[in-house]
């Protein structure tokens, strides 16, 4: 029976097994390899892979495998290989972050230094967490609903009742979420701490039978009205002993803390009960005492904290709602890469299921205003992608903003994105200020439900209006300062697109709207002689160096050589390694590193002379750079002298390609001088309008 091998699998297999991989890490088109012995690798064998554009063996047992736009997924699939994982040898660092590697490094900047605390917040974390796709789930079907009332199709404040029965049916779906969310915190909480699941959901589902609910209606149960939270307390006395009752649906922090203690009598019990009968014995003994001890003291100190702590945020949200609005959105980005917003997102949920809030919640308000600013960052960071033709960068941030402003998650953002890039988070704390400002001048916006903050749940929002505006406020401030400002440092992205073989097309290399040092400098060339772009005119671009001509297929990167980057032709240098300006112009990309150089000729061509093969693994090693990246240069001017020793010893290809990257406005472009050499200065190619 013949089997399908996915293109990940095969990569694996074809480069000899997690077992060879010494690192791994990927460019913006290529998968690169450090093996432990490159040479069991077929070439043939690796292109002919669906989805493998190209294979390019490299000195060192390195090994690259051209991918093209789709490579950080093709990445992420591998190294998510039952046989990756198990094998170790996914080492990622030479290159792109992973999400997981960002979110690592955040937490790791906290973490390890109390280990107990540390311990909390992932009990937190890992109990929380598989519930969010019920969760959003659940938040769409509330949003459904809201946007039917505010067209007047339902009225879903209506008595049971009183609403048809398909509304009530509706209303089933997303409750049985949210009043069961105990037994399901409390299930996962148990696998957390490594004890059976079921006996930590049978104890925490006894708080939620029809047996216990009917205590609060017995003859022996007493109940006093309390005026405060407009709400009766009710105390059923078993045996003689006073159990406070209280509705558990919906509660968080019950289980959390019931699960805690369960854990040390089940662990306990299975030290002291025989193996032979710990099956029946230990959930047994552990219901004996934890079913009332949780209903005597853990659900009443569980519904106390959570009441006791909303109140506190209620007070401040209801006596300083601009502060209280400010705060939220302020601290959640800091507070989310840690793990640490989880007590928040269970406060949300107290929030909800208490009296003494009116069911309401406002904190989720407030924390709307941190996830359209995040998502108004990426929308700024996918324009970006789109004008630095990063192929890679595109796929991440449009999967992210997807993500958010449909599901209103913000992780794909803030750890494939905003964590990688020290700019963006100024820009995005000012978007989340401004929104939070709005809501905190408006009184502030409450909530009725769980519900993540994407535009598919603004309607459970109210004031809906006043969040609305916040959001988008958040979002177009965040968006307008990254597309304004950039979210990459000018070295960081001059690298970025030297090491993608990109060129930027027209003066401006600093933001789309044309300004920084570099659409300055752009400013100072001639601007009324442009004849390249005169239809019919020829324009000769001379050779940047001295050496030998080899045609642009021979070029020794696949990436090149297919013309996927422009038209041109290669150079192998001889002697001292000296590169100049081709012609006048100004140069649009010149990273520290000194391995490439882009140049928009003052004649409308724009040029890029990528020194040497991969020679940007050598970190500016062996390249004495005379340009920095904006500057005007004239023909002849020296951009770079290399070390020819340094580069060779390194086992980099020295062939230069030299290419005229928007090839597309031509009507051709050819090398006037192929496998012949030539001198710095002489002509090399001809580019006809």
């Amino acid at each position: 029976m013949a089997t399908t091998t996915s293109t990940p699998e095969a990569i694996l297999e074809a480069v000899g097994g997690a077992g060879n991989i010494i690192h791994l890490t990927h460019c913006a088109t290529r998968l690169r390899f450090e093996l432990n012995d490159a040479s069991i690798v077929d070439k043939a064998t690796v292109e002919a892979i669906p989805g493998v554009m190209g294979a390019v063996p490299q000195a060192g047992d390195r090994y690259q495998i051209v991918i093209g736009g789709a490579v950080a997924s093709v990445y992420e699939q591998i190294t998510n290989l039952p046989a990756m994982k198990a094998g170790g040898g996914s080492g990622s660092g030479g290159g792109a972050k992973t999400d997981a590697e960002v979110k690592a490094e955040a937490r790791a900047k906290t973490r390890g230094k109390n280990a107990l605390v540390d311990a909390f917040f992932e009990y937190l974390s890992d109990s929380f967490r598989p519930l969010l796709p019920v969760l959003l789930g659940a938040s769409l079907i509330i949003a459904g609903e809201a946007i039917c009332e505010a067209f007047g199709l339902i009225d879903t404040r209506a008595a049971n009742a009183d609403k048809p029965a398909a509304l009530l049916f509706v209303d089933a779906m997303f409750r049985s979420v949210f009043y069961f969310l105990p037994i399901m915190v409390a299930y996962n909480a148990s696998k957390k701490l490594k004890i059976d699941p079921w006996v930590g959901t049978a104890i925490m589902t006894a708080l939620l039978t029809p047996e216990f609910l009917d205590l609060s209606n017995h003859p022996s149960t007493t109940c006093v009205h309390n005026e405060t939270i407009n709400s009766d307390l009710c105390t059923a006395h078993i045996a003689g002993l006073p159990m406070q009752l209280n509705s558990y649906g919906g509660q968080v922090f019950v289980p959390l803390m019931m699960v805690a203690v369960l854990a040390l009598v089940y662990r306990g019990l299975t030290k002291i009960v025989p193996d032979n009968v710990q099956m029946v014995f230990v959930p047994f003994l552990s219901f004996c005492v934890m079913m009332p001890v949780t209903a005597f003291l853990i659900g009443p100190l569980g519904v106390w904290i959570g009441t006791g702590l909303g109140t506190a945020l209620f007070w401040l949200n209801s006596h300083a709602p601009i502060v209280f609005a400010i705060i939220i959105p302020m601290v959640y980005p800091f507070l989310v890469p840690l793990g640490l917003h989880w007590p928040l997102n269970a406060l949300m949920l107290a929030n909800i299921a208490s009296d003494s809030t009116g069911h309401t919640d406002f904190i989720q308000g407030p924390m709307g205003a941190w996830n359209f600013a995040c998502f108004g960052a990426t929308a700024a960071v996918l324009v970006w992608s789109f004008r630095d033709k990063d192929n890679e960068m595109r796929q991440t941030a449009t999967g992210a903003l997807f993500a958010g402003l449909l599901g209103g998650i913000s992780e794909p953002s803030l750890y494939g994105i905003h964590l990688r890039f020290k700019r963006i988070y100024p820009f995005m704390l000012v978007g989340c200020a401004v929104g939070g400002i709005i809501e905190g001048i408006g009184g502030g916006v409450k909530t009725g439900t769980f519900a993540f903050t994407s535009l598919l749940t603004i309607p459970v929002f109210s004031p809906m209006a006043l969040y609305a505006i916040a959001v988008a406020a958040a979002f177009g401030t965040a968006f307008f300062l990254i597309v304004t400002f950039g979210y990459r440092t000018k070295e960081e992205r001059a690298e970025a697109l030297a090491a993608a073989g990109v060129v930027e097309a027209g003066p401006a290399a600093d933001t789309p709207a044309g300004g920084g040092e570099s659409a300055s400098a752009a400013a100072e060339a001639p601007a009324e002689d442009k004849p390249a772009l005169v239809p019919g005119t020829v324009t000769e671009i001379t050779s940047p160096l001295a050496g030998n001509v080899v045609p642009l297929s021979e070029v020794p990167d696949p990436v090149f050589s297919s013309g996927a980057v422009g038209d041109g032709a290669g150079v192998t240098p001889t002697g001292e390694i000296v590169v100049t300006a081709p012609a006048d112009g100004t140069l649009a990309v010149a990273p520290a590193s000194g391995h490439a150089f882009g140049i928009n000729l003052d004649s409308g061509v724009e040029i890029l002379v990528h020194v040497g093969i991969d020679t940007v693994n050598l970190e500016g090693k062996g390249f004495d750079v005379k340009v920095t990246q904006g500057q005007r240069v004239k023909a002849g001017d020296v951009l770079v002298r290399v070390d020819r020793a340094v580069v060779e010893e390194a086992g980099y290809s020295l062939v230069t390609p030299v290419l005229v990257t928007n090839t597309a406005k031509f009507a051709s472009v050819e090398a006037i001088a192929t496998g012949g050499d030539v001198m710095s200065g002489d002509p090399l190619l001809r580019v006809t309008a």
